[in-house]
This record gives C-alpha cells, structure tokens and sequence, in this order.
C-alpha cells in the first residue's frame, strides 16, 4: 500500500489567481513523472455543497461519478488528469460541522465541550486524509479555497499547520500569491506577496514554495527579494506568467521545475524522464488550427466566464479533435424573444443550448431550436436544451397548443417533460436529484450509435424533469426518435431528428466527462457537423 504525501495549495492577495489551474498542473507534470495523484478542494463557504447556489454566486457546479455537487475546479483536475474524482475530493465548511455537531449529537465526544481545536481541525484533517487511506495514491493535492487571511479559513490553515507539524517532510505548502505590475513606477512589486506569507506566519504555516502569478516575468532581483523576505530558498520562487490559454500552464510550470522543488521538498526521489508528450501535442493542435467554427451557445448566464465553464472546454477539446478554433458566439435567451433570428445567427456553423432552470429565457431557447431545425443548423441541446427540444417539437410539430414542461407550467395540457416519479413529494434541494453516472442504452439505427461507437455508455446526469414516456410513441412516429434509453427506468436520454444533419439532445452531461486526453465523443461529432454546415 501507498504512502501518500500531501501538498497543500493555498492562496493570497486576491483570489481568482488561478489554484485550481496550479493545482491541477502539478498534477499533470507529478503523472508525467510516473506518480500516482489526486487533487482535492476545501471550500470554506457553510454549504454543504454548490448544488443549491446560483451561478451568479459560484458558477458552474460540477457532477461527479458517484453524483457529489461540487466546485468547478474539480472540473480542471479531471481535464487535466483524466482521473475521476468523487465526494472525498470536495469537502466545505458546511460538510465539516455538520458532521462534527452529528458526531456530538451522537455522545461521540463522551461529554466534552466541542471546539473548532480540536474536534473542528481533526474532521479537517480526516477528510484531507481520506484520500490519501485508500493507497491508490502518491500524492493528495489539497487546494484551500478563498484567501489566506479571511475569517473562513482560519480552522484550514490550522489544520495545515497540525499536519506540517505531525508529518514532517511528507507535507509541503505551496503559496500562491500577485505581484503587481504598477505602470506609473514602471516595476513590480513584491509587498502584497510579503504581506500575504506574513499573514500565514502569524498562523503558524511557513510556505515551502511560493507561486507568483504575474502579467510581466520576475527578474532575479524580484525573486531574491521574494525569497529572503518570505523565508524560502531562491529556487521555491516560482514565476506563473500569465498564458493564452489555460493550458500551456503545465508546460510554463515544467520550465519553472515546480515539480521537482515539491519532489524535492518531500524528499522525493526524482525521476530523470517526464512523459508529457500527449500534452504537448494537444497544446501544439490547439496553437495551430486548420479551420475555424463560430458555435452559438445560447443559456441564461452567458454573462457569466464560470457558468457554462466546462462546455467550453469541451468545444475546446472537440476543436483540437478537428484540428479546429472554435470561437463561441455569446447569445442571452432572453434577449433573443422578439428578435429577428437570421440576424442573431448570422454567420454561425452550429448552435448549442446550455442547461439550467427555471423558466427565465425559455422562450428564446424555444425560439432558437425552433430556427436550428427549421434552417438545418447542426443543434446539441443538453439537459434543459433538450427539454426544450422536445417542447418545440411538440408544439410545432405535433401540434400540441402550448406544450411545456410542468416544472415551467404546472398546468399545461400537455405535459412532455414531467416531474420524475421518484422525484414527487422530496422537500429538501440539496443533493436530491438525479445525480451522478447512469447507464444508456443507445440504438444502433442512430447517428449517435455512429458517434459512439458503443451500444451501452454511462454519462453523468443532474436534473429532476425527464421527457414523458405518454409521448413517447407519438414522437417517434413523427421523426424525433428517442435514440438512447436508460435501460433500468426506461427514462429517455437522447433524442435526435430523423430528417435533419446533426440535430442532438440530451439528458446528461457530456462536459463533465470530457478531457484533453479523451474529449467527449459527442462534442467532437458536434464540431464536424459545424465543419460540415460551413462547407455545405
């Protein structure tokens, strides 16, 4: 059995620098060494999870395998490891004290007053250690969400600090900080990066490597200033320029050895050979494109960068497949109702309609699929852009008035998405749905049995509304075939337009299981159609 090490991420200054992305890298260059890894995120909001928050509050939330709601951040550890996660990678507040007060609830503390040192900081530690019981892995990479300094995550670095102390050179810190550029002096500045260690310090946690995300490269009078006065060794000052794209950051942390210094710091032995050439291979495809696509993707929150964060990645990755730059086309469905389609879509190769819920926007996601149908546009609805599919098929096909699903019109005659049976009568919304990895049977006579390639698929699923078996036959009769079937509850997962190029729903979330090492089937299918209907 494996002894794993730990690395803990933390961050300061401000936050949005990027941990997930750092984290995630060292990750890859740790495999790439041959180490065995996994990453885990501590988020210090009170929660349980992200499933009940609105996007506008936390962007995208992320389903994994066994169907934990989680940070979106678990989303990069996947693309970049290609390893599945699962509830143990992401752990808040929230879930820590409500397992200490059942924990207590239960006499398991035989009486003693419950505090956050020592009952809170050791349900900490035994959640970051989880992982790491299981000997599958050499390495747990902790990533502590926020900003070292705020109040939330005071009981985290006090467990970092316990665990530093107790596991000597099996733990390392890493410190990920800003470095200003300000023009006006015409030089970066090092004292929010000093501020920010001193901050840990006063807590108790030395950083063994320090992070510096920065629009301008760190000259070795920068980086000697960071070291002495933050009590590192020059060569744990890591310079993290920033990048076009999210994915040469591996490559800019390779050239800095940031993985070595932590193999190093854990007393490590340090393999001579690194295999990353898949990786460099990806990124030299994404640089380098033989065509380009402009993809529609039309949701309520395209306001939003994190909202839909790992569909575009996954028109990404399906982009690199075809050798393809997938340039996305931003459409509010709320401001399309009314509106002249031909010129919103003008100039567009294909047309994505993002999940979500509730009925903000309905109408012009209706709209649009309506258009996409009608113009022969290739379409990919997922989750509610499926729903929607099957409403406007319904009413402008089959001719039912005012056809909708119950959760937007709990009164219409005809009900095509519908409540789930084991859905009816659940009163709490979190963690409740139908989550997590389900089987599909799919039908050989269909164009995604093309894609696939294989009769029975698991995809990831989060949602409480399905399409109506009552409707079944008179859909399929009429050309929108119910393709792909849960075969244990015979809920429909795809459906696809007989008389139409490459016109798509489904269910699930196929952005969740798509990685730079195996990009999703469906999102590759879907950006050869773009290139098909550009060339028509």
């Amino acid at each position: 059995m494996k002894k794993s090490k730990y690395i803990f991420v933390t961050g300061g200054v401000t936050s949005s620098l990027g941990k997930g992305i750092i984290s995630a890298s060292l990750a890859k260059l740790l495999q790439g060494r041959g180490f065995s890894v996994t990453i885990q995120k501590l988020d210090p909001y009170i929660n349980i999870d992200p499933g009940t928050l609105n996007p506008y509050e936390h962007g995208e939330c992320y389903v994994t395998e066994d169907g934990a709601e989680t940070d979106l951040d678990l989303g990069h550890y996947e693309r970049y490891s290609n390893t599945p996660t699962s509830q143990a990678n992401n752990v808040t507040t929230g879930r820590i004290y409500q397992s200490v007060i059942e924990k207590e609830r239960k006499g398991a503390y035989l009486g003693t007053t419950v505090q956050v040192i020592p009952h809170i900081t050791d349900e900490i530690k035994r959640c970051i250690q989880i992982l790491g019981e299981t000997g599958k892995f050499d390495f747990v990479i902790t990533e502590i969400g926020g900003t070292v300094g705020d109040i939330e995550s005071f009981p985290f670095v006090e467990a970092i600090r316990q665990m530093r102390w107790e596991m000597g050179k099996d733990c390392a810190v890493i410190h990920l900080t800003l470095v200003p550029y300000l023009a006006a002096a015409g030089e970066l500045k090092t004292k929010p990066t000093q501020h920010s260690v001193k901050t840990m310090l006063e807590q108790g946690v030395q950083p063994d490597i320090i992070v510096c995300r920065s629009e301008h490269h760190l000259n070795e009078s920068v980086r000697s200033k960071i070291a002495q006065f933050c009590n590192v060794e020059l060569s744990s000052v890591i310079e993290s320029i920033d990048a076009k794209s999210i994915y040469e950051v591996p490559l800019l942390m390779l050239e800095e050895k940031l993985d070595v210094e932590v193999l190093r710091k854990t007393n490590t032995a340090i393999p001579e050979k690194i295999d990353i050439e898949n990786w460099r291979r990806f990124l030299t495809r994404l640089k380098n494109p033989a065509h380009t696509v402009t993809v529609a993707l039309v949701g309520k929150y395209v306001e939003l960068k994190d909202a839909y964060k790992s569909i575009y990645e996954s028109l990404i990755h399906g982009g690199v497949s075809n050798e393809c730059e997938v340039k996305v086309k931003h459409i509010h469905s709320e401001h399309i109702e009314g509106k002249p389609l031909e010129d919103i879509f003008n100039g567009v190769d294909a047309i994505l309609v993002a999940p979500g819920f509730g009925p903000r926007g309905i109408d012009g996601k209706i709209n649009t699929i309506r258009f996409a149908r009608e113009h022969k546009i290739p379409f990919f609805g997922i989750c509610l852009g499926m729903q929607c599919a099957v409403i406007e098929f319904g009413r402008n096909v089959l001719g039912y008035k005012n056809a909708h699903s119950s959760e937007m019109n709990p009164k219409t005659k005809y009900p095509v998405i519908d409540l789930m049976p084991t859905q009816k009568g659940i009163e709490n919304m979190g963690g409740t749905m139908r989550l997590g990895a389900y089987n599909c049977k799919i039908d050989k006579n269909s164009k995604v049995f093309d894609i696939y390639g294989e009769i029975l698929i698991s995809e990831r699923h989060r949602h409480r509304y399905e399409f109506n078996n009552l409707f079944k036959k008179e859909y399929n009769e009429n050309g929108m075939k119910t393709v792909g079937i849960n075969p244990e509850n015979d809920l429909v997962e795809i459906i696809e337009l007989q008389d139409h190029p490459w016109f798509i729903g489904v269910q699930f979330h196929p952005e969740y299981k798509s990685t730079v090492a195996r990009p999703h089937p469906l999102f590759t299918g879907f950006i050869q159609a773009a290139l098909k209907y550009q060339g028509r």
